[in-house]
């Protein structure tokens, strides 16, 4: 990292996994160039997960290659007359694969509702049940994982 003064601890890093809105999904294409999608994740221990549709360019992109990388931003915000930008971030970079158990995806679909829908949740289970069948569930496991931050009061 070329701004040693913003690197920031792993802990850090995956409370900035934790609290982005989105992330920026990397995964490479056929022929070697990068694809990158945003996503809506959540994180148990040391595994990402998002969910998709069955099929489509990023799950081709991850069967063919299961490197990723996720890029991370929380709490950012312009300022305009220092010509900067505060943010916390975190870089990911993982193997991905698809979830197969039923069970487990269904489980991993109730903490992404509990993350990103906590108001609907008496809803969330039968939502579930009724597009378990149609959707993937992918699993990063994170190789490594580093954080960075310009803190601004």
């Amino acid at each position: 990292m070329r701004r040693k003064d913003r690197e920031q601890s792993r802990e850090f890093a995956l409370k900035a996994v934790d609290e982005c809105e989105y992330v920026a999904l990397a995964t490479i294409n056929e022929d070697g160039s990068p694809y990158c999608v945003p996503m809506t994740i959540v994180r148990e221990n040391d595994s990402i997960y998002f969910h998709a549709a069955k099929e489509g360019k990023k799950l081709e992109n991850i069967r063919r290659n299961p490197a990723v990388s996720l890029a991370c931003v929380s709490k950012n915000r312009t300022i305009e007359k220092e010509f900067t930008v505060a943010y916390e971030s975190a870089i990911v970079e993982g193997t991905a694969a698809e979830v197969v158990s039923p069970d487990e995806k269904a489980r991993i679909l109730y903490l992404l509702c509990v993350r990103h829908s906590p108001s609907a949740l008496e809803n969330a289970k039968a939502a579930i049940e009724k597009e378990l069948a149609n959707l993937s569930v992918i699993e990063i496991k994170i190789k490594s994982i580093s954080g960075k931050a310009n803190i601004r009061d």
